[in-house]
């Protein structure tokens, strides 16, 4: 064997390699060139793989792409011609940088290997690298749906945010699902994606708050949904306060509580007087009188819907008007 076919044979067995080989005519009358052969040390060409095991079951359909990477170690002015050699699959791609895809093939330890080629022709160099990339093949376990509940208070106060949280049994899937979150009204202010939501329940007295979420994010139709209903309980409000004050006043305050009432005809009104310090029950029962008759005589409110209290005795006389739903009383 020549030391040319020596040295090509050592470099074809090395994971990292180099040839150069140059030719020319030995003398102006020769009839054949003189291959003349060179070795030098081998540069630093390197391939690297973005993954070493990659998963995969033959026959699959999917896309298994490793992406590969040859460094020649040269100048950014030499360039370099690339020869990709894979021994399953197929390479996707040319140049330096290329996809090699594995999709489909048996498991098992599959090598790529590259050249690449500088110069021209009669004065090349070649310089080979190559590494290795695992396939494995793992049964494929569904995810197993969990079941879903979620926990909030049964009641709540009109403005009061209320706050749900679901809980997940039977998750042994490893999947961090993504929550979707309804409510049929108020306004989810927070939380939403997550396993807990606060909702806003302003201006919802007397309303049924029903809640739903369902769980996404599996890699099989794994959905579900749970639902629970917080009620808006209603309760009193006091509508106006107001100290001794003129007759002509006093009217003018309790036209718009009788509006007030007006506009829920199923609320009952309140007038609740605190005594001043030197006023005796009588003057107290003449005041709580004259509005009563007001409201039903001059405002047509049913006398069925006014209560009248006395409350303990202040500084001073004062009058709080209070609007409430059926079954409810001032705090």
């Amino acid at each position: 064997m020549s030391k040319q076919l020596r040295l090509l044979f050592i470099t074809l067995l090395l994971p990292s390699a180099f040839l150069c080989i140059y030719s020319r005519p030995s003398s102006i009358y020769a009839q054949k060139p003189r291959v003349k052969t060179a070795e030098y040390t081998a540069p630093a060409l390197s391939l690297t793989a973005d993954r070493n095991v990659v998963l995969g079951c033959e026959g699959e359909t999917k896309p298994i792409l490793v992406n590969l990477t040859a460094n020649p170690g040269l100048p950014q002015a030499v360039f370099a011609r690339y020869r990709w050699t894979p021994e399953a699959g197929h390479i996707e791609g040319t140049g330096p940088n290329v996809n090699w895809n594995l999709s489909g093939v048996p498991p098992g330890r599959y090598q790529v290997s590259v050249e690449s080629e500088t110069g021209s022709e009669g004065r090349t160099c070649q310089a080979f690298s190559s590494t290795s990339v695992l396939v494995e093949c793992r049964p494929f376990q569904p995810a197993i749906c969990p079941t879903v509940s979620i926990i909030g208070p049964t009641t709540v106060v009109p403005g009061q945010p209320v706050t749900l949280a679901s809980v997940l049994t039977s998750n042994s899937s490893a999947v961090v699902p993504v929550y979707s979150w309804q409510v049929s009204a108020g306004k989810i202010i927070e939380g939403q994606g997550t396993n807990s939501v606060k909702v806003d329940t302003s201006d919802l007295g007397g309303q049924i708050i029903t809640a739903k979420v369902s769980l996404t994010g599996y890699s099989v139709d794994c959905s579900a949904k749970a639902s629970v209903e917080v009620a808006v309980v209603q309760t009193c409000r006091r509508f106006d306060e107001f100290p001794a004050i003129t007759r002509n006043d006093e009217k003018a305050r309790l036209d718009n509580f009788a509006i007030e009432m007006q506009g829920d005809p199923s609320a009952i009104g309140y007038v609740v007087i605190y005594p001043g310090q030197r006023d005796d029950i009588k003057q107290i029962r003449t005041r709580s009188k004259a509005i009563v008759d007001y409201l039903v005589n001059s405002r047509r409110i049913d006398a069925g819907r006014i209560v009248t209290r006395t409350g303990p005795s202040r500084d001073r006389l004062i009058v709080e008007l209070w609007s409430c739903p059926k079954g409810t009383e001032p705090r």
